[in-house]
């Protein structure tokens, strides 16, 4: 028990080693999009936040099906694509 509660200390400070912002649409950047609306950098840190192993995805697509916000409040996405050209632009990019 002793050694999770260690590692997950040690995975609670991984920081990205830099940014860059999306230029072409994909699945990633889909994925992206939704964590940043619903407030958080990407998976990583909103696994080390909401402290849970997996989130909840549509099984068709892939792409994130809820999140939890930091309020407790949830989104809900669609299975398709939602990340429109005109935004793809502000999603950004961490690199580990």
């Amino acid at each position: 028990k002793k050694s999770e509660v260690s590692g997950a200390t040690a995975k609670a400070d991984i920081k990205p080693k830099s940014m860059h912002r999306a230029k072409i649409w994909s699945d990633d950047v889909e994925n992206l999009y939704r964590f940043q609306q619903a407030g958080y950098r990407d998976e990583v840190e909103y696994k080390q936040v909401k402290q849970v192993d997996v989130v909840e995805c549509w099984p068709e697509t892939g792409y994130i099906k809820k999140l939890q916000r930091r309020d407790n409040t949830f989104y809900y996405y669609n299975k398709q694509r939602e990340c429109e050209d005109k935004d793809v632009p502000k999603v950004k990019v961490y690199v580990y």
